[in-house]
């Protein structure tokens, strides 16, 4: 078009905003969560995911300027996941097999398991996921329930894990 520059004020590019690589910013959607790829479900919210690098101090006689800081041991904190009340019975099932009959009917043994959350768009393809290491679940919340109530009935999952690794999609995958 005539009188338009390149990078000019009619470029298209608004002051302020930054689309990293020519996509657009993943906003918050739905979480899915699957276990050795079975789906436990879809999750409004996820909270804990997170790595904390413990370091030790270590003072150098005559270096009064700083302290040198080497790693240490690597802190993955539990993961809690809150979404509406589901059908699927696929977390219950979990857990048996964690810690149920299946666990003893196993010789009490654990099967470790893989574990992953993937942030997923309203069409249902997945924007990033992070692949956790040896989950196990630790915890399960159910609704209150009351009759006087019109608040939506939710249940709260917690996990363990040893570690995640980052993944993703660039224009979406299932």
């Amino acid at each position: 078009m005539p009188g338009r520059k390149p990078g000019g004020m009619n470029s298209g590019f608004k002051l302020g905003t930054f689309v990293p690589l020519g996509i657009e910013p993943h906003l918050s959607r739905n979480f899915l969560f699957e276990v050795d790829g079975v789906p436990i479900g879809v999750f409004n919210e996820v909270q804990g995911l997170a790595v904390e690098i413990d370091t030790d101090k270590v003072r150098e006689g005559g270096q009064n300027g700083f302290i040198h800081h080497l790693p240490g041991r690597m802190e993955w904190p539990h993961i809690t996941f809150r979404r509406g009340l589901t059908q699927s019975d696929n977390l219950f099932h979990w857990f048996e097999k964690m810690s149920g009959e299946k666990f003893a009917g196993n010789r009490n043994k654990v099967e470790k398991s893989t574990g992953a959350i993937s942030i997923v768009d309203h069409l249902g393809l997945r924007l990033r996921s992070w692949n956790l290491r040896d989950v196990m679940p630790v915890k399960w919340g159910g609704p209150s329930l009351s009759t006087g109530s019109n608040d939506m009935l939710m249940e709260e999952l917690e996990i363990i894990h040893h570690g995640f690794s980052s993944e993703s999609f660039v224009l979406g995958a299932l």
